[in-house]
């Protein structure tokens, strides 16, 4: 497994927010630039990039904040927020992205999904942010009723194979992710998935890689990271499978 720090834009800045809550926001670097060239110093080998502007306004905002950490910086990064059409697909990955996640707009245009899907493949990736066990769309500020497990059925067989699950109850509260929830949504995924939500220690992490799960890919992290409840290196190491 990789561990993954999360770069969260908006407004221009480095931010994370709490439980999905665009409301209860923090700011830890005024550059999204800095904040990925630390990570990358420390050790990151892929970075999570999120344009939560382009998440609530429905097309993508911070593509100029991608293009500048993917040519400044060796490591591929994934991007998403916001990418709704065919052309911000297209548009994030000349901008430099390694791989895109789509949200909204997978869940409500079979159309784009399978096209993105046959356009570029294992480059796509579906998220599935979960909220009270229900997908959650529109920047995380929509719920729905479509439980995830669903939805992921739904997903594999319009040709989905990679995802990012995130708990969004989990996510900016340090409190360790559910690891029953994470074997269910594992036993449905017939591809490969990254975890999300409530990291907070190197010990979430060696539970996380406890869990033997062969295709749990790796391990998104932010404000655990940003707060310095353990570094890149621990990480990395926290993830490393044992012999």
């Amino acid at each position: 497994m990789i561990l993954l720090p999360a770069i969260d834009i908006r407004g221009g800045h480095a931010v994370r927010l709490r439980q999905g809550d665009f409301a209860e926001e923090t700011v830890y670097a005024d550059d999204p630039l800095a904040a990925a060239r630390a990570w990358v110093e420390a050790g990151a080998r892929f970075l999570h990039v999120v344009d939560l502007d382009g998440a609530r306004d429905g097309h993508p905002v911070n593509l100029e904040h991608l293009r500048r950490i993917t040519s400044e910086l060796e490591v591929p990064v994934q991007y998403g927020g916001g990418l709704r059409s065919i052309v911000a697909v297209r548009d994030a990955l000349a901008a430099g992205a390694a791989r895109v996640v789509l949200g909204t707009a997978a869940y409500t245009d079979v159309e784009f999904l399978e096209e993105a899907l046959r356009n570029w493949g294992q480059r796509i990736l579906v998220a599935i942010d979960v909220r009270g066990g229900h997908v959650s769309v529109a920047g995380w500020t929509k719920g729905t009723q479509m439980p995830a497990e669903d939805v992921i059925e739904r997903m594999q067989r319009q040709g989905a194979s990679r995802f990012v699950y995130t708990t969004i109850d989990r996510d900016g509260m340090l409190g360790g992710p559910d690891l029953e929830e994470i074997r269910r949504v594992a036993s449905v995924i017939r591809g490969r998935f990254l975890y999300s939500g409530g990291i907070g220690s190197v010990a979430d992490l060696e539970a996380l890689r406890d869990l033997r799960l062969v295709n749990l890919a790796g391990v998104i992290s932010g404000k655990a990271l940003y707060e310095h409840r353990f570094t890149v290196a621990e990480g990395n190491a926290a993830l490393e499978e044992k012999t």
